[in-house]
């Protein structure tokens, strides 16, 4: 960090680091979404997945917890039928009752504990591709993550995807990849 002291809703202060266009489309075509599924944006920004991901028919549900992108994001919900805005937290959303995917990348210091809660009990997740930093996955992926012992029987992780620094605007300072999560 620099010796700048950082504003209030700053991108610093949230450590946001929006997906470059390419990569968001490369995300979406990877994750197999396809018309009428439900899909989780956990951290959806101004809608950088979202977009996409509203393009291939889905029924989008946008989790933002920044107010001037939760407000973006409701601007863009007028004009799109298939997306609903919710200003939630990461780690406090309610998960759909029905059937889910998930195709998102999270606050990377909310992403543990988000995908604690997709693999918690009662978890109607289908599928999620998340774009999270490279040690958090590989820590999930070897079963060091807490619970593993319950989840690793009914859910499958793997990562199906590096990322360059430059698929993001501004460039993290961590490497970052797209962790796969499915049922066997």
């Amino acid at each position: 960090m620099s010796g700048k002291p950082e504003r209030r809703g700053s991108r610093r202060s949230w450590g946001w680091h929006p997906l470059a266009d390419s990569w968001a489309r490369r995300i979406v075509a990877e994750a197999d979404v396809g018309p009428g599924d439900l899909v989780v944006d956990v951290g959806a920004g101004t809608g950088a997945l979202t977009r996409p991901l509203l393009a291939t028919g889905a029924r989008v549900l946008a989790v933002e917890l920044h107010p001037g992108r939760a407000a973006a994001l409701r601007r863009l919900a007028a004009h799109q039928p298939g997306l609903t805005v919710v200003r939630a937290d990461a780690t406090e959303l309610r998960l759909p009752r029905q059937q889910f995917r998930v195709v998102s990348s999270p606050p990377y210091a909310r992403a543990s504990a988000l995908i604690a809660r997709l693999l918690g009990p009662g978890s109607r997740l289908v599928t999620a591709d998340l774009v999270v930093q490279r040690q958090l996955a590989r820590r999930w992926v070897e079963g060091r993550a807490p619970g593993a012992g319950r989840w690793g029987r009914t859910f499958d992780l793997e990562i199906v995807r590096a990322l360059p620094r430059s698929a993001f605007r501004p460039p993290p300072q961590v490497d970052s990849v797209v962790l796969r999560i499915s049922r066997p």
